[in-house]
C-alpha cells in the first residue's frame, strides 16, 4: 500500500458528499442579483480556517509593504491577528481533527504560530536586528514546516506542494527585496485561499470511535458516492 492515496488527484473542485465531520459547521455562501448568480459556495470549518489565516496573513503582510505604520505598533497588529488566527483555528478544526485522529497537527501548528509571534515580538521590543531582517524568512519556514507536518500527517501531496512553495519562496526573496513582505502575503495568502476554495488529496476515509454507528454508516454511504461521482466523472 503506497503511503499517499494515488486514487485522488492533487486538486479537484470542491466533492459534494461530505462527511459528518466536513458538515460540522458547514457555511454556505448564494450571492445574486435577481436571477443573477454573483457567487455560490460552501465552505467546511477546515475551509473557514483556511480563509481565516489567509486574511490575517494578508492583513499582516500587506500592511508592513504598504503602510509607513511604526514597528511597535506593527508588533500589536501582528499579535493581536496572530492570537486571533490561532484562537479560530483551535474552535473551527478541533472536531475535524478529532474523528480524524490528526489532532498533533493542531497543536503543531498552533505552536509554530506562537512560536512565529514570540521570536517576532523579540526582534522588534528587544531589538534582534538580524532577526527583524528576515521576518519573512522566518514566516515561510514555519509555514512550511506546518505543512509538511499536514502533508504527512493527512498523507497529502497538495499540502506537501504547498510546504515547498514556501520553502523555495525564500532564497526567492533577495530577489524581491524592496517587495519582500508583499511577496510573502501573496504566498501564504494564496495558498491559504487556494486550499479554502478546491478540493485537496487526503489518505482515506477511517472509522473512529467518536462517532456514532449511524454516523459511521453515513460515512460509508458518502463516501461509495463520491466514488460512483468520481468515476462518473472520468
Amino acid at each position: 500500500m503506497t503511503f499517499f492515496n494515488a486514487s485522488e488527484p492533487l486538486i479537484r473542485s470542491k466533492q459534494e458528499h461530505l462527511d459528518v465531520q466536513d458538515l460540522e459547521g458547514l457555511l454556505r455562501l448564494r450571492w445574486q442579483i435577481g436571477n443573477f448568480t454573483l457567487f455560490s459556495g460552501f465552505y467546511t470549518r477546515i475551509d473557514q480556517t483556511f480563509l481565516l489565516w489567509g486574511l490575517v496573513t494578508a492583513g499582516i503582510f500587506f500592511t508592513a509593504q504598504f503602510f509607513p505604520i511604526s514597528w511597535t505598533f506593527q508588533a500589536i497588529l501582528w499579535s493581536t491577528l496572530t492570537l486571533i488566527g490561532t484562537a479560530g483555528m483551535a474552535v473551527l478544526t478541533l472536531f475535524w481533527v478529532r474523528v480524524e485522529r490528526v489532532s498533533w497537527i493542531l497543536y503543531s501548528w498552533a505552536i509554530l504560530m506562537i512560536a512565529g509571534l514570540v521570536l517576532t515580538d523579540c526582534s522588534i521590543f528587544a531589538g534582534w536586528g538580524g532577526l527583524l531582517l528576515h521576518l519573512c524568512d522566518l514566516w515561510l519556514g514555519l509555514s512550511a514546516i506546518g505543512y509538511f507536518c499536514t502533508g504527512v500527517g493527512l498523507r497529502s501531496r497538495t499540502f506537501l506542494f504547498c510546504g515547498l512553495t514556501h520553502l523555495f519562496s525564500i532564497p526567492l526573496l533577495t530577489f524581491v527585496a524592496p517587495w519582500q513582505y508583499l511577496t510573502t502575503g501573496i504566498v501564504m495568502a494564496g495558498c491559504l485561499l487556494l486550499l479554502s476554495e478546491l478540493q485537496w488529496d487526503m489518505r482515506s476515509p477511517i472509522d473512529n470511535t467518536m462517532l456514532s454507528e449511524e454516523q459511521k454508516q453515513f460515512n460509508r454511504i458518502q463516501q461509495q458516492m463520491r466514488q460512483i461521482t468520481a468515476t462518473l466523472g472520468k
